[in-house]
């Protein structure tokens, strides 16, 4: 059984609780107490930091001073002195095969030297997270902030008590020289304002004054072949961007005539690059710190993360490197915890504490097609004024509102109706801003002044910008405009850009989004906010991974006889074209759908609270273009449809839903419809051997499941199978990787049925695991309520050698309901309705069961065993 163990940043809050209760005590060191203290008030309130950034700094120097600044691996070998305990935590998988043999002839160490050099380990046993942590050099640390929890004024925060501390104690190990870094451009606008923190806020004023004096801060420009700091100088803040100083060669995409001067351009290009970074190398104690850490950790974590890490080698080893500081709000790799956290603070905890806005319940989600997206705008511009037009901050800020497009083109489209839909309001169109890769100057200075009160600007239109870094409280609402596809979540990082908290207001956040937005938006909740956030918190997850084999690749296939309905147009003979002016007919509404954040469990979830229609505009069309559009679907002489067209609309204009209904007034006069049924005969393969990949003559996938969970039983359990099996009727790959224990129940029983009876039978196979259609062919379709389509994989086949088969489905006795009347229902009604043509060679059973399979359950299919 996997052991459940809190996570390191737990236990590291709980001894930093301890060290507060001691006034931060520090023998060596008293001005960290200091420091520290200065940060409240008289009354117990905080001075300028937000809680969450004190309880992060608070942390970063109880592991600089009292545990001494070590390798985030020791930290892990102190708090986790029991080798079971440290394996679990750092995300071992323990029943996989591979470790448990490492472990048996090398001990656990053995097992973390093998992850630190082999690779190809690392991805079997999904350890990437756990491989970078152990290779580092450097003390490295990570501290986890949701947005908006103020990450950069918290490294700011860091810096400033480090200098000072440098000051106030020359020969200590304190930080005398900092680097920020962030990969991209949008990240180092935001990080200008680290030169206006208000440092008098944060030290007490005899450690200010000293500190303002020596503090150099720099940003790094475009065109600069240097950085320009003096080489060896101290109290340096140098703030860049990875790709001005990282270790690479760039590439010219120039082609020309002169090819032969190429790599002279490119060699003069990395000289620049090497040039910076000498002369921060050449700067003595030296902390970096990189802002919006998970482009670097997270999913781009293979791509970038190499040449980030020798960036920072290349300082580690040309200067004494005090240590790493990143911070992030999404601590993950591909769903595995980064093991650098040493601090976490999430979405619904700064909601809580109000640093976040209130969003539950104000979360609008709309159900609409494509060329509904103007209605939607509107909708949009509208409700927002509505709830917002004079709601101010307590500074008189006026409320905004962020409109986020995937493209350009998309905002250039829309931004008439936004407009238009303003002036419908009384409000003008200047008070529209667009912020955009092309906008000039003017624009971008007016978005950076954007958080000042005499700021015209209320309405935000971003292609690419206003996500991580945009610090703007007086923004209450974020619009997400079509579907906004991403890796890095985006969705997220966009639709709650609007969530920063200033005291004294007390209005929620809204945020509008599509259908397709919505889906988005949940999924990157869940993983950044739900499942990563029960990882952390006491949920480590032991996951063991299976090479699975394709054992028999000529299996008979399930033959069947489905029904094709075919629709067939007739033209009738043409007479003259009769419209009648619709009647009755309903505009395609909007459907808005309000939603909450709910946690059940370890899932975070958008719930549905209510729905509501909202009438669409009426968009006008000319008959001449309704001519053209019906002429070109129904092959018909434009001139002859224009003319049917002006004897009802004589203003020679029409709704354009109207097309909708005069399309079927054409149909009923010009064409007739005939349904044809046809049967056809059908194959499955339970194998689709092109689907796996080829090793010599065997064919392999690799599949991925919880140790704990009892399909981890089977698998160790294999061979105990094989033996019931005697002649070799059943596993047509190995392992099978069953979901519960009434199935392993269910296998067993028939699998010594089957053995007593051999002779009748020519395969009994579990089908539930192999569900992707390019391995097999073994499932059926189903439609759900929604109207969605799905594919459903039956658990068991038994297959006679007459060809007749017996299908299977084991379901809990608690789904019973379901499994009648919702969704499950639809999926045996899918099956169902495929038996029907095919009765005397196919049957179907759904068993409900308990923890077991009672016997008297299996008397049909023990029947259709022994049928001779």
């Amino acid at each position: 059984m996997t052991q459940i163990v809190n996570p390191l940043f737990q236990k590291i809050s709980e001894n930093v609780r301890q060290w507060k209760l001691k006034n931060y005590n520090s023998s060596d060191f008293p001005a960290i107490a200091e420091i520290l203290k200065f940060a409240s008030l008289d009354d117990g309130s905080l001075r300028y930091l937000r809680s969450a950034q004190f309880m992060a700094l608070e942390t970063y120097w109880y592991i600089r001073l009292v545990e001494n600044t070590p390798h985030i691996f020791e930290l892990y070998k102190k708090y986790y002195p029991d080798n079971q305990e440290l394996s679990a935590i750092l995300g071992i998988p323990q029943k996989a095969k591979k470790a448990e043999k490492i472990i048996l002839d090398k001990g656990l160490n053995g097992l973390l030297h093998e992850v630190r050099t082999n690779q190809k380990l690392v991805r079997e046993l999904k350890l990437e997270a756990l491989y970078e942590t152990l290779n580092l050099d450097y003390p490295s640390y990570i501290l986890a902030l949701a947005m908006g929890a103020g990450k950069t004024i918290l490294i700011g925060s860091i810096i400033a008590t480090e200098l000072a501390l440098a000051l106030e104690y020359p020969n200590g190990n304190f930080i005398r020289n900092a680097l920020v870094f962030a990969p991209g451009k949008t990240i180092i606008e935001s990080l200008k304002q680290l030169s206006e923190i208000p440092f008098e806020k944060i030290l007490p004023p005899r450690l200010y004054k000293p500190f303002s004096a020596n503090l150099k801060i720099t940003f790094t420009r475009d065109g600069e072949k240097d950085i320009p700091i003096s080489k060896g100088s101290h109290f340096n803040l140098i703030v860049t961007n990875t790709e001005k100083i990282r270790i690479q060669k760039p590439t010219s995409r120039r082609k020309s005539y002169l090819q032969l001067k190429l790599k002279e351009k490119e060699e003069e290009a990395e000289a620049v690059a090497n040039r910076r970074l000498q002369t921060i190398a050449s700067l003595p104690h030296l902390g970096v710190f990189s802002d919006e850490a998970h482009h670097t950790y997270g999913e781009e974590m293979e791509k970038d993360l190499k040449k980030v890490r020798q960036t920072v080698d290349y300082l580690h080893q040309g200067t004494n490197l005090i240590c790493v500081v990143n911070t992030t709000g999404t601590p993950y790799y591909k769903r595995q915890p980064l093991k650098d956290v040493v601090v976490w603070y999430g979405l619904s905890q700064g909601i809580k504490d109000n640093i976040l806005k209130e969003v539950s319940g104000n979360i609008f989600s709309y159900d609409f097609s494509d060329e509904k997206t103007r209605d939607f705008v509107r909708e949009v511009i509208e409700n927002f004024f509505t709830e917002y037009k004079d709601h101010t901050l307590p500074d008189g800020t006026p409320a905004k509102i962020a409109l986020y497009f995937p493209q350009e083109e998309d905002l250039v489209k829309i931004r008439p109706t936004v407009e238009t839909a303003l002036g419908k309001m009384g409000l003008s169109p200047t008070i529209v801003l667009k912020n955009t890769s092309k906008s000039i100057q003017a624009e971008i200075d007016a978005f950076n002044r954007l958080n000042h009160k005499d700021s015209q600007h209320r309405v935000i239109l971003l292609v690419n910008k206003g996500t991580e870094g945009w610090d703007c409280p007086s923004l209450f609402s974020c619009a997400l405009i079509r579907k906004l596809k991403t890796s890095n979540n985006f969705v997220l990082q966009a639709a709650t850009r609007c969530l920063r908290q200033i005291p004294g207001n007390n209005k929620k956040a809204r945020i509008y989004l599509s259908e397709d937005n919505r889906a988005i938006l949940e999924k990157q909740i869940s993983e950044t906010y739900g499942e990563t956030l029960a990882l952390l918190n006491n949920s480590f997850k032991d996951y063991s991974t299976a090479r699975l084999y394709v054992r028999k690749i000529n299996i008979s296939p399930v033959e069947i006889i489905r029904e094709i309905r075919k629709i067939i147009a007739k033209q009738k003979a043409k007479g003259d074209l009769e419209f009648s002016m619709p009647k009755n007919l309903k505009k395609e509404d909007l459907i808005r759908k309000v939603l909450k954040i709910e946690e059940f469990g370890i899932k975070t979830k958008l719930v549905e609270t209510e729905e509501e229609r909202i009438a669409a505009l009426e968009e006008i069309i000319d008959i001449y273009s309704a001519a053209t559009e019906l002429s070109s679907n129904y092959r018909i002489e434009p001139g002859y449809m224009l003319e049917a067209l002006k004897k009802i609309y004589p203003d020679k204009e029409l709704p354009k839903y109207h097309l909708i209904d005069l399309s079927v007034q054409i149909e009923k006069q010009f064409f007739v419809y005939e349904e044809k049924k046809e049967y056809i005969r059908k194959t499955l393969a339970l194998i689709r051997p092109e689907g796996f990949v080829k090793e010599g003559d065997k064919y392999v996938t690799e599949i991925r499941f919880l140790t704990e969970s009892a399909k981890g039983g089977l698998l160790t359990n294999f061979e105990d199978y094989r033996r019931q099996d005697r002649g070799d009727l059943s596993f047509h790959y190995t392992p099978y990787d069953f979901d519960s224990s009434p199935e392993q129940d269910f296998f067993r029983q028939i699998l010594l049925s089957i053995n007593e009876e051999e002779k009748n039978i020519e395969g009994f196979y579990f089908t539930g695991a192999i569900t992707d259609p390019e391995k097999t062919d073994f499932y059926v379709e189903y439609k759900k309520p929604d109207g969605t389509w799905h594919r459903y994989s039956p658990d068991f086949l038994i297959r006679r050698k007459d060809g007749k088969c017996y299908i299977v489905e084991i379901k809990s006795e608690r789904d019973k309901d379901s499994a009648i009347d919702g969704e499950k229902g639809v999926k045996a009604e899918a099956v169902k309705d495929l038996l029907k043509y095919n009765p005397d060679k196919i049957k179907y059973e759904m068993i409900f069961v308990r923890d077991s399979v009672p016997a008297n359950k299996l008397n049909d299919i023990k029947a259709f065993i022994k049928e001779k």
